[in-house]
């Protein structure tokens, strides 16, 4: 897909997500008392329009500026697609149909039926999750490292989380019929195994990637060898002869390992010059 079809592809989303942010909520008094940011399906829709608005400005900004990335814009929309955005709406679309399918009652009352059009429910808990597969088909993202991801998606699961218990502490109701079904115990290994969840989503989301994008997106483990080996380089030719090993990994191209060859070879011959020059006096003497 061409940078323009792509472009008018985010446009589409982005209004589409809009458009959904605005009609849903104004169905009926389920979204009184600050609903919108109690219902995880809510909070999605208005990150995937985030996400969408931030991916339409870079595609716009590349094509003003002519520029194949524009720095910041370019790297906060990979980071919200890997943290936040792939691995949410995955949790969701798995999480919601599989308690629907076991009891509906337990997440989706039938009375909503009456509230919302399927249309409505197919939006907001099935297609999230078509979008952003697509996402990856369409175009490289630049995963951070497994602890920035998952430390930011931690993040988010006990802001979310915290949210959901200081609901129930003030209203007396739990956001989803689900949990007041659940013990203590049951309530946290619901959440622990929530996050375990949407972790692991997090991972799936970065193979995807790199099982599309291989040969145009290193991996994080590679880019973290490539620093090492910079590292390497720039040293003085005394500290180049103790790092061999990173210089010599198994990533490094041919010419890097004959240049790292040298400069220790060149360290050992300032080495041998030092010696013979302290032996010299000594055999002078003798």
């Amino acid at each position: 897909m061409t940078r323009t079809s792509t472009c008018v592809y985010h446009f589409i989303l982005l209004n589409w997500y809009i458009f959904l942010n605005y009609y849903i909520p104004q169905h009926g008094t389920i979204f009184q008392d600050g609903a919108q940011s109690k219902y995880l399906t809510l909070l999605n829709l208005l990150l995937q329009a985030v996400f969408f608005g931030v991916a339409c400005l870079d595609d716009v900004l590349k094509r003003i500026k002519r520029m194949k990335d524009i720095k910041f814009i370019t790297a906060f929309r990979d980071l919200l697609f890997a943290t936040l955005a792939f691995p949410v709406c995955t949790f969701i679309f798995l999480a919601f149909w599989t308690i629907f399918l076991y009891d509906r009652e337990l997440v989706y009352p039938k009375y909503l039926d009456g509230i919302f059009p399927v249309w409505l429910n197919h939006a907001a808990h099935s297609f999230i999750l078509l979008f952003p597969l697509i996402e990856i088909i369409l175009r490289p993202h630049h995963y951070p490292s497994k602890k920035t991801g998952l430390t930011l998606l931690a993040v988010g699961s006990i802001g979310y989380i915290s949210r959901v218990l200081w609901l129930r502490s003030k209203t007396g109701h739990w956001v989803y019929p689900v949990l007041a079904k659940l013990s203590p115990m049951g309530l946290a290994a619901f959440f622990f195994l929530s996050f375990i969840s949407t972790a692991s989503f997090f991972l799936l989301g970065e193979r995807l990637n790199h099982w599309k994008w291989a040969e145009i997106v290193p991996s994080a483990r590679y880019m973290s060898s490539v620093k090492h080996k910079s590292t390497c380089a720039q040293a003085p030719p005394f500290q180049r002869a103790q790092c061999p090993s990173v210089c010599l990994g198994a990533e490094a191209d041919t010419l890097e390992k004959q240049a790292c060859n040298l400069n220790v070879l060149a360290a050992l011959r300032e080495v041998v010059k030092k010696i013979s020059k302290a032996a010299s006096p000594v055999e002078a003497n003798t």
